[in-house]
């Protein structure tokens, strides 16, 4: 999970100002450089609901956000706000923050010299990859349900397969519409280099959502995925979740074994069948899945 890591945690301990006033002008000109670049490399290729989310709270190239002003945009839309936190937290806060609409964002922002990648997500990945989104009625209730569900997982040995679900649709996700498939993934949407590959690429599959196949398969965080998969409403995440019941589900799943993102199984809905030809030798080097 993005900002999830197994430690003793509350969240009193996880929020910080965000200190919107320490931040220096190069700062600002650098989120400038970001926006306007990664606004270029999603035309065509995002889901017209985050653009209709940046233009709700105001997120565009002048600099960055101040979230106490895009919070009063944001809890209008749909009662959610962004927190400031340190950098990675602890998986119960996480969850514990998702539940009550409280979304974790870190506030520090790349250098000039990380522009094309960084480890850890800085406030350019979390607020321009992620929050636009949470001004979806249905996809907001999909992350408030995930944050419960969490929590669920956390007593029932199920925090990897939340991982998962988190990957291939909070972070990776595409969507089908009249006009294609778009992205809605926050990894996808803040990577100028997959944003252009999961779309406009040739190299990966695209697979039907299915939530067995997507919580048992495994996944790796330093390269382009081999294979996305697709939902066709953001109604169906949040209908997914609702009436799990947690123990049961973790228990057999942990029966299961773990499913690769490189082959395409009989069982799959294939959309489009990947050529292969970018991670065609990643098996050899991506052995250990999460």
């Amino acid at each position: 999970m993005g900002h999830a890591i197994l430690s003793a945690q509350t969240i009193e301990q996880c929020i910080i100002p965000q200190d919107w006033d320490r931040y220096t002008k190069e700062d600002h000109e650098t989120w400038s450089i970001l926006f306007k670049r990664q606004l270029t490399a999603l035309k065509g290729h995002v889901a017209q609901e985050y653009l209709d989310g940046l233009a709700t709270l105001g997120i565009d190239e002048t600099g960055i956000p101040n979230f106490e002003r895009m919070n009063e945009r944001l809890r209008r839309a749909t009662g959610w706000e962004v927190v400031a936190v340190p950098g990675l937290i602890a998986s119960r806060p996480f969850f514990e923050m998702l539940a009550s609409r409280r979304f974790p964002a870190g506030t520090f922002i790349r250098t000039r010299a990380q522009l094309d990648y960084l480890e850890e997500p800085d406030i350019f990945h979390d607020v321009f990859g992620h929050v636009p989104l949470l001004t979806n009625p249905a996809y907001a209730d999909y992350m408030n349900e995930y944050g419960r569900i969490g929590l669920d997982a956390i007593d029932n040995k199920g925090v990897k397969f939340l991982a998962r679900l988190n990957w291939y649709t909070i972070e990776f996700g595409l969507i089908r519409k009249p006009e294609g498939i778009r992205i809605y993934g926050a990894g996808i949407v803040s990577s100028f280099g997959e944003a252009k590959y999961a779309v406009g690429d040739t190299s990966a599959h695209h697979l039907r959502f299915d939530f067995d196949r997507v919580v048992r398969t495994g996944y790796y965080i330093d390269d382009f995925q081999a294979s996305y998969f697709v939902i066709d409403r953001f109604e169906e995440l949040f209908d997914l979740l609702k009436g799990i019941d947690a123990p049961a589900l973790f228990a057999e799943l942990r029966e299961k074994p773990t499913l690769s993102p490189f082959e395409i199984r009989p069982e799959d809905e294939v959309l489009r069948r990947g050529s292969g030809d970018y991670w065609r030798d990643f098996p050899k080097t991506k052995a250990k899945l999460k």
